[in-house]
């Protein structure tokens, strides 16, 4: 923000040095015409030429400033669209992970299931049953653990209409839980 006030600054300086230099050059005709002197003569051109260099970079420099910010808005808005993409696809990761995971438990389960079936005819072992209970405890896990990942992309995208100036918490899972 200072570099376009200080780039304001020095057009406005510019406008004005070109003003007075107009001024001047208004004022040499009305004057009583003295015989041409050729060095002054030289002087004015060379003045004159000064001047509309510097108007025409001020001229550039406007052009420039006044495209600036049709542009950035649009800079603007495809790096807020990038990051909303980058969130939703590690979203999307957490969330394959966790139907892979539960997918894996699920597998173990009916597994151990099928085995306590078969040995249901006679005694059961007990490291079956542990078995079982093992792999429906780890199944209860990956469930949790998914709608969590779930809550978390809910929470994500309610957060900022709830609470614009708030981030959302992501939601931990502990080991043993």
């Amino acid at each position: 923000m200072s570099e376009l006030a200080e780039l304001e600054r020095r057009i406005s300086a510019a406008l004005t040095r070109i003003g007075e230099g107009l001024d001047r050059l208004a004022a040499l005709p009305d004057a009583a015409e003295p015989e041409p002197d050729p060095v002054a003569d030289a002087g004015a051109a060379a003045e004159i030429a000064a001047l509309q260099a510097a108007l025409d970079a001020e001229r550039a420099l406007v052009a420039r400033l006044q495209a600036q910010p049709a542009a950035a808005p649009a800079d603007d808005d495809a790096a807020a669209l990038r990051a909303q993409v980058d969130a939703l696809t590690r979203q999307l990761d957490v969330q394959g992970l966790e139907m892979q995971r539960l997918r894996q438990t699920t597998i173990q389960l009916r597994e151990s299931l099928r085995q306590l079936r078969d040995q249901q005819q006679g005694e059961v072992e007990p490291h079956l049953i542990n078995k079982a209970l093992l792999a429906e405890i780890e199944a209860l896990r990956a469930a949790r653990s998914s709608e969590l990942a779930e809550l978390d992309a809910i929470l994500s995208e309610l957060a900022p209409v709830l609470a614009p100036d708030v981030a959302p918490a992501a939601v931990k899972e502990s080991p043993d839980a």
